[in-house]
């Protein structure tokens, strides 16, 4: 039996800690900042832990304690009263010191974490919509200033800063394995500044209740090697690629005399809208509507055909389109990458 229980006890640990890991997890830490948060978490955890072990052992030992009997149950011994008093100004010292220390501990960390953008190169502004994403790469040529939505790329190995802010309501930016979570506020700019020690993806999530489709407002950062990343910004900035084959290029002349144009923009095109993601690449990204759905032509064309199914309350419009137009369009976009 005591082994069945201990076999019981150390599956239910292993399982337990399995949500330690991943790449949504403060504890799974990919960068400076995550690493030093989960230092801060881990050393808070165990110290508290110690804390209320002690606490513990001092009620239980009391509790346990037969009581002494006094021939004159007023009088005070005076050897006892002073061993209390001791004993609660032991715990009032421990006490003050580990706050101290603890503050002490959390204004380092601090430091530290300021220190990661030191040597920034790259500035990405990050503005928050009900719900997605939208990401700017500002540069100093004007041209080469480049505009995505959901998905972020960053060089590995490099400090990156990112300027947070919102047009709608609060929203909080979190991608638990590299960095900790910062609100985007309307009318305000936050600075957050990450790094990635590695090439990967890390996914983040709005962290503040921000409206009906909160849970649906993910964003991925993608971290590769600066040579990649130059790459991957110089194909960004190139116009939406002409379709070649006749169902893509009716595609594109419905999305041009739809209500799509009001929205969104793609480049090198009419499209010029600026309140929806741009889509002269959307093909290249890895999933919709901000990491509801994976990348692909049936995702796309649900997307399209019944956004409030997918997304309720968001506010993409249903657009009525016949199953030819439908698949026009959707083989038009699938060739923007």
């Amino acid at each position: 039996m005591k082994r069945l229980a201990w076999i019981a006890f150390a599956t239910a640990i292993t399982l337990f800690l399995q949500g330690c890991a991943g790449w949504q997890s403060a504890l799974d830490p990919k960068g400076p900042a995550a690493s030093e948060l989960a230092w801060l978490i881990w050393f808070f955890t165990g110290l508290c832990a110690v804390v209320w072990v002690l606490v513990m052992i001092a009620l239980a030992v009391p509790l346990t304690m037969r009581p002494r009997l006094h021939a004159e149950p007023l009088v005070i011994d005076a050897g006892a009263e002073n061993r209390k008093l001791r004993v609660v100004m032991t715990a009032v010292g421990l006490t003050a010191v580990i706050l101290v220390g603890l503050t002490l501990l959390s204004f380092f960390a601090n430091r530290t974490l300021a220190a990661i953008g030191s040597d920034t190169a790259l500035t990405i502004r990050v503005t928050g919509h009900q719900w997605w994403w939208e990401v700017r790469y500002e540069d100093a040529t004007p041209s080469r200033i480049l505009t995505t939505a959901n998905e972020i790329h960053i060089p590995a190995g490099e400090p990156v800063r990112l300027l947070l802010t919102s047009t709608d309501v609060i929203h909080s930016f979190w991608v638990p394995s590299l960095s900790g979570k910062l609100d985007l506020i309307p009318g305000r700019m936050n600075v957050l500044d990450i790094k990635a020690d590695k090439p990967g993806i890390y996914r983040g999530q709005c962290a503040e209740f921000c409206g009906a489709q909160h849970a649906n407002m993910g964003t991925f950062i993608i971290a590769e090697p600066r040579a990649k990343f130059d790459a991957w910004w110089n194909d960004q900035l190139q116009p939406a690629a002409a379709p070649t084959s006749d169902e893509a290029k009716a595609g594109e002349n419905l999305f041009l005399k739809r209500p799509c144009v009001m929205c969104h923009k793609i480049g090198g095109t009419p499209a010029g809208g600026t309140v929806a993601p741009d889509l002269t690449h959307i093909a290249s990204r890895q999933t919709l509507a901000a990491g509801t759905l994976t990348m692909s032509r049936g995702n796309l064309a649900a997307w399209i055909a019944d956004p409030q199914g997918v997304k309720p309350g968001s506010h993409m419009p249903v657009v009525d389109l016949s199953g030819d137009e439908l698949n026009a369009i959707v083989a038009y976009l699938e060739g923007l990458k």
